[in-house]
């Protein structure tokens, strides 16, 4: 479990993901619209490299394309596609590289949703590079961390 993240963030991570869930205290309809605008993912990113949007969709859908504005040491941009879309359910994108970014919601009942970040390697165009680089370990304290700006989001 990564040092930083609060307890009640759980990760696990296997050869090609690595996961974090909480409990948040919304309905899934609430989080979903949250999730499914780039306009909010500066507010989600976990390690803080998710800067604004470039250009896009305000509210994705499957096969919707949007860009955002990033930094790693170096300003730069990238365009991602929905490839996964279940209204109030599951949503998940990717860029040039294949490899997704995954929102899992599961309503446990009284205003509260289970909510899982999973990155995934497994449909990366080139899996054994993103391993030899470090991942999907490298990302564990990043969903962690966006998986717990959600639920702070959420938090009454």
């Amino acid at each position: 479990m990564p040092d930083d993240v609060p307890d009640d963030v759980t990760t696990k991570r296997d050869r090609d993901t690595v996961s974090a869930t909480a409990m948040v205290e919304s309905t899934p309809e609430e989080i979903f619209e949250f999730l499914r605008r780039p306009a909010n993912h500066a507010i989600i990113s976990g390690d803080g490299t998710v800067r604004d949007t470039t250009g896009g969709d305000e509210r994705l859908e499957r096969g919707n394309r949007f860009g955002m504005k990033m930094k790693i040491g170096v300003p730069y941009r990238v365009s991602s596609t929905v490839r996964e879309f279940e209204e109030n359910r599951t949503i998940a994108w990717s860029h040039f590289g294949g490899h997704r970014w995954r929102w899992e919601l599961e309503p446990v009942g009284d205003g509260t949703t289970e909510v899982t970040e999973t990155f995934d390697l497994s449909t990366a165009m080139f899996p054994p590079g993103l391993r030899l680089a470090g991942f999907p370990k490298r990302h564990e304290d990043n969903v962690a961390r966006s998986v717990a700006n959600v639920r702070d989001h959420f938090a009454h």
